[in-house]
């Protein structure tokens, strides 16, 4: 009965958690096949083998029909895709793709079979391998994105269930909360095997160049010439962190009139040094890196604090800088023993750095496109959906992201009252708080529906008075909403390729599809070549600098164009995208139109037609993804080695207003020199080379005599 690939340990691990489904003890079950508990122990560790005899024992004893599934899951054996884990909840589906896949190689090894009907066969083989890798994994986030200071680490505690009651009764969240400018980095929760915080520092060359910023920004005149000579590059918890780092935290005291003074210790100490390099060298050595080396802390029994307190107050200094053994933090990994339950999945939840200006960061969009990762887009109530959301969600249509369908969800955050401020188009104002979440999610329904999100799922939430297990209920249906996507599709493939086995052999079947097959390779004829490119690559990074402030632009250009809220890579491969999506997305339009026509006359066909079209739109985004890749290095050896201008941008700093529209033109122009424009060429070409792959893919599924 037991499967080769199945270990002990993996074997007693799912026969514990029958066992304990059905609430039965160790030694209960122990004395129902009549051995000691110790022995059952040792079989539950993994430390003892079973035979399959013993084996059959035990499942009769549990009873359940999960442990006589075990069973049967025991004597498959898997040859094509990777055997799933006994305790997977979609051992059946997975199996059925399995046998499938077999199916499928064997019908493709027939002597008598034609060259497309073995390429339709191999190209299921692959579909059904990528599908059965997304449900396979069952590693899922929940990540939330919005503005700064709505409030989204104290719904993650709510959510969580990770909040302490303070010396004054008041509930508190362990992760640190404030209005806005309060966590250091991404934050994530996972589960572990106890209450810990491990951290990922910064590099050391990206601590340096945030030091250089801090003492700038100390370095500047109380009164600067114009806006764009206000260094506020360290946003205010980095500032907090280094001067707190550092021991040159800010000062009040009383003066002889009452009055509360401030000092500046960090201001006395730039006193003492003339140049800029000397002050930052002398900050960098009062922040003791050398001795900030530790990497993870966990609570144990010995600690005075409860664990949640324990991992409130050791967040807390981190995340502040007051910790004497961690350095800056680039991320913080919470572990904790439960976190949210759902199904059979590990879910962790990821608390985002919040967007102090709407543009659009690399790791927040990094997070869209993942098919594994729910967006929890955040606003506030009054401004929902909030400008930096639609910011997001209108870059991420135009390079035609799939998964802000299927993972994308919206979070109202609400305060007291705010609900009942809102009154309907008559001016009539609502009696209830439930009314006025319904006339502000047609509101917010509205504004959406230009990005194609008009039902979009929604749910409005006061961290202060509702109840938490609502907000866990909807996370937990947004992570089902994407396992069952990743079910239906792969249920579907499965059922349309047992109907190409079917009617392999339906000649009448057959003269249709080859039929249909004519008319898709007619529209491969006439669109051999893409539209030609609208725009440059490099517009994408041009817009997000205009969007910038000034401060922020300046960071990055120090940084040679790479800084955590402006990335050029990141922009010039989202540019080289968005190119790619307006040069083709007409057509692929018109391809799936064209499917559904004949579908629709041509009843015989239609599993073709699937398969023509599903591959068409898999090939297309693989395509995007190239392009994407492409762009974020096609300037890399360009950008890394340009010295000048990198300089030239640098010293526009300090020369008054308009810094950021004198930053855009020398940007414009270096972009428009000849040399780019023969990369941007070279970039042209190579969508005309893989369109053209694709095309070419795409037909030799179809029978052409």
């Amino acid at each position: 009965m037991g499967n080769e690939d199945v270990g002990d340990t993996e074997l007693g691990h799912r026969l514990a958690q029958l066992r304990e489904t059905v609430g039965l003890k160790q030694a209960e079950l122990a004395r129902k096949v009549t051995w000691s508990p110790a022995v059952l122990s040792r079989v539950e560790t993994g430390d003892r083998a079973v035979s399959d005899d013993e084996l059959s024992m035990l499942l009769a004893a549990i009873g359940t029909d999960d442990a006589t599934e075990l069973a049967t899951i025991l004597a498959r054996n898997w040859q094509h895709l990777p055997r799933p884990p006994l305790d997977h909840p979609d051992q059946s589906l997975l199996w059925r793709a399995e046998e499938m896949v077999a199916g499928l190689i064997a019908a493709g090894s027939a002597s008598d079979a034609h060259p497309a009907f073995i390429a339709r066969l191999q190209e299921y083989v692959k579909d059904v391998e990528r599908l059965a890798q997304l449900i396979l994994r069952r590693e899922h986030q929940i990540a939330f994105i919005g503005s700064i200071g709505i409030g989204k680490s104290t719904a993650i505690c709510r959510s969580t269930g990770l909040e302490v009651t303070n010396a004054q009764g008041r509930t508190v969240s362990v992760l640190e909360t404030g209005a806005g400018g309060i966590t250091l980095c991404e934050v994530r929760l996972s589960r572990g095997p106890g209450y810990g915080i491990k951290v990922e520092p910064r590099p050391l060359d990206e601590i340096r160049s945030d030091v250089d910023d801090f003492v700038d920004q100390i370095r500047q005149g109380e009164t600067p010439a114009s806006e764009d000579d206000i260094i506020a590059a360290v946003p205010r918890e980095l500032e907090r962190a280094i001067r707190n780092m550092a021991s040159l935290t800010q000062k009040r005291s009383k003066g002889p009139d009452g009055k509360s003074v401030r000092t500046d210790p960090a201001k006395e100490l730039a006193a003492e040094f003339s140049g800029r390099r000397d002050l930052a060298v002398e900050v960098l050595a009062r922040m003791s890196l050398h001795r900030r080396d530790r990497r993870d802390a966990w609570h144990t029994a010995s600690a005075s604090a409860t664990p949640l307190e324990w991992l409130r107050q050791t967040f807390e200094a981190i995340n502040n800088g007051r910790h004497p053994e961690f350095s800056l933090p680039s991320r913080i990994d919470i572990i904790v023993p439960d976190l949210i339950d759902i199904d059979d999945l590990d879910v962790g939840i990821i608390d985002t750095r919040g967007i102090d200006q709407p543009l659009a960061r690399a790791d927040l969009e990094t997070l869209l496109e993942d098919p594994h990762t729910v967006s929890i887009l955040c606003s506030g109530f009054n401004d929902a959906p909030s400008q930096s959301v639609q910011h997001l969600l209108r870059r991420a249509r135009e390079i035609d992201n799939p998964q802000i369908d299927t993972n994308t969800n919206l979070l109202v955050l609400a305060r007291p009252d705010e609900a009942m401020a809102v009154k309907d188009e008559t001016g009539v104002g609502v009696s209830t708080s439930e009314e006025g979440y319904e006339l502000k999610g047609e509101q917010v329904s509205t504004a959406l529906l230009p990005h194609g999100l008009g039902d979009v799922p929604v749910l409005f939430f006061n961290s202060r008075e509702d109840d938490a297990e609502q907000l866990r209920d909807f996370l937990r249906d947004q992570v089902r909403r994407t396992r069952a996507e990743f079910r239906d599709q792969l249920d579907e493939v499965l059922v349309r390729t047992q109907s190409l086995l079917d009617n392999a052999a339906l000649e009448q079947v057959r003269a249709v599809q080859r039929d249909a097959g004519k008319h898709l390779a007619s529209w491969i004829n006439l669109h051999l070549s893409p539209k030609p490119l609208s725009g440059h690559i490099h517009d994408a990074l041009l817009d997000e600098i205009g969007r910038a402030h000034s401060s922020t632009v300046n960071a990055t250009i120090r940084r040679n164009g790479e800084w955590r809220s402006l990335s050029y890579s990141h922009q010039l491969g989202h540019g080289a995208r968005r190119l790619a999506v307006l040069a083709l997305q007409d057509s692929i339009t018109s391809f799936t139109d064209m499917c559904e026509t004949l579908s629709a006359s041509m009843p015989d066909a239609r599993e073709l037609l699937f398969q023509a079209n599903r591959l068409m739109t898999s090939a297309y985004e693989e395509l995007l993804r190239k392009m994407q890749l492409n762009g974020l290095s096609l300037y890399r050896d360009q950008l890394r080695t340009a010295a000048q201008f990198w300089t030239d941008n640098a010293s526009e700093w300090g020369r008054g207003s308009g810094y950021v529209n004198r930053v855009l033109q020398r940007n414009r122009t270096w972009f428009e020199e000849a040399s780019r424009q023969e990369l941007e060429q070279q970039l042209c070409a190579f969508l005309d080379r893989e369109w053209r792959v694709l095309l070419q893919r795409v037909e030799t599924i179809f029978e052409q005599s």
